[in-house]
This record gives C-alpha cells, structure tokens and sequence, in this order.
C-alpha cells in the first residue's frame, strides 16, 4: 500500500463508501500480512518508495506464489529476483502476466504503471560474463521506472572500447561498474566521471579470483573517489541503490 492508496483508503471511510468495521480491518493489517513462513510488509513502499521485492532462493514454489498472490491482491508490483525458470512456469500458470528475464532471472508483474524518469544510468561490464549481474541491475532499474543505457564488453583489456562509449556514460545521472577478474574498470570509470559510480565486483575470474573475493577488495580500495561498492554479484542492490540516486 502506498500513500496514496491509504489516502484513499481513510477517505472512503469518512465518506462512508467503505464500511468503518472493514476499514479497520485493513488497517489492523497495515503494518504487515503474516502469512505464516513469511511476514509481508506493507509499509514498504510508504516509506521507502519501492514495495517489498521477494528474493525467491531458499524459498519453495508454493511459498513464492502465495506472497505474489498477497502483494498483487494489496495492489503492489512484482519484483522476484534469483528465480529459476521452473519457479517462472509455476508463476506463469497462475499470474498469466508474468514476465520473465531469463538473464537476471527476475519475474516481473506490473500490477500498476510506474513514473519513468527522463535521466537514465549507464550499465557498464567489463566482460560478457558479467552480463548476468548486470542485467539483474538494469530489469531492476527498468522496473522501477528508469530509462537505462547498456554498455558491455568494455574491460581495461582494450580501453578503447571504453572510451568509444565515454559520451554515453558521462550522459547518465548514476553509473554502474560491473567487473570480475581484478575489478579495475570500476576504479577506471570513477576517474573519467563526474557522477556517482556503483561498483559491482564479479565472482568471474579464474582460482585467485576467490569468487569475486578479489575483484570485491579492489574495487573497495579504489584509488578513484567517487567510487561505492556493494555486494559480490548484487546486480539487484546495485540497481536499487542507483534509483534512489537517479530519482532524487
């Protein structure tokens, strides 16, 4: 529930076209719906300005499906991230409107039209591996209403294919950096820009790599100011933090 739906909601009730025994009903649920296995909160989107997102590894097909059931019954959009294609065909059976990015291996459904912005965010890779993390970053941030620039396969092995790109990136509001191996195109980037840069460090790389261990302890000892880091392979937090930024 957002603002305006629990505007809506009082407003109905002191006009009587709700009766005041179910209003209270739906406010006696308002801070959040416990399903048993899970405690949904409707809040979310009150005070941060994004419903609550379901990060479907660990959780069952069943369980996925009986939250996405709650929150499209509350009127909230869906955002399921790290979801298989099996789980998909099961949403997909009951919410025919399921979408499904194979890539980022997100289920979207939009149960209500966002506000698109007119900046958008670069999302830069450094390889075609990265691609993966990358597109969980940019479905995340398409999802939320932002317009997005993809830019892959721009890695410090062969700058200038960076710098063949460099006007689109320097064009965005926010940039994601999205890199394996030793990470350094994140620290590259941050030094050609004059916007926040969103480091997203890889667990692409051969042994050393240590699962992204060593491009996550470059990145956050980048020599290049502007630079923030998150999570190894968190498109989806990198994608969040940069529509906060890109909508301010």
């Amino acid at each position: 529930m957002n603002k305006e739906d629990l505007i809506k909601l009082l407003e109905d009730i002191k006009e009587d076209k709700i009766p005041v025994e179910e209003g209270v009903s739906i406010l006696q649920q308002f801070p959040f719906k416990d399903l048993g296995f899970a405690k949904i909160d409707n809040q979310r989107e009150l005070r941060v300005g994004y419903p609550e997102v379901i990060y479907c590894s660990g959780k069952t097909i069943d369980q996925v499906i009986k939250i996405i059931d709650y929150m499209i019954t509350n009127g909230s959009n869906i955002l399921a991230t790290r979801a298989s294609g099996q789980l998909y065909d099961s949403v997909k059976a009951k919410f025919p409107a399921a979408k499904y990015h194979e890539e980022a291996r997100i289920i979207s459904i939009r149960n209500k039209e966002t506000d698109k912005t007119t900046s958008y965010v670069a999302v830069v890779t450094a390889g075609t591996s990265d691609i993966s993390v990358a597109e969980e970053a940019a479905v995340t941030l398409e999802e939320f209403g932002n317009k997005v620039e993809r830019i892959y396969d721009v890695g410090v092995a062969g700058l200038h294919r960076l710098l063949n790109r460099l006007p689109v990136i320097r064009g965005a509001k926010v940039v994601i950096v999205i890199a394996g191996m030793e990470g350094a195109l994140a620290s590259v980037v941050g030094g050609l820009v004059d916007k926040p840069v969103i480091a997203v460090p890889t667990s692409v790389g051969y042994g050393a790599n240590f699962n992204g261990l060593s491009a996550l302890l470059s990145m956050l000892n980048s020599c290049a100011s502007g630079v923030s880091v998150v999570n190894i392979d968190n498109g989806f937090g990198a994608g969040y933090q940069a529509s906060i930024i890109n909508k301010l």
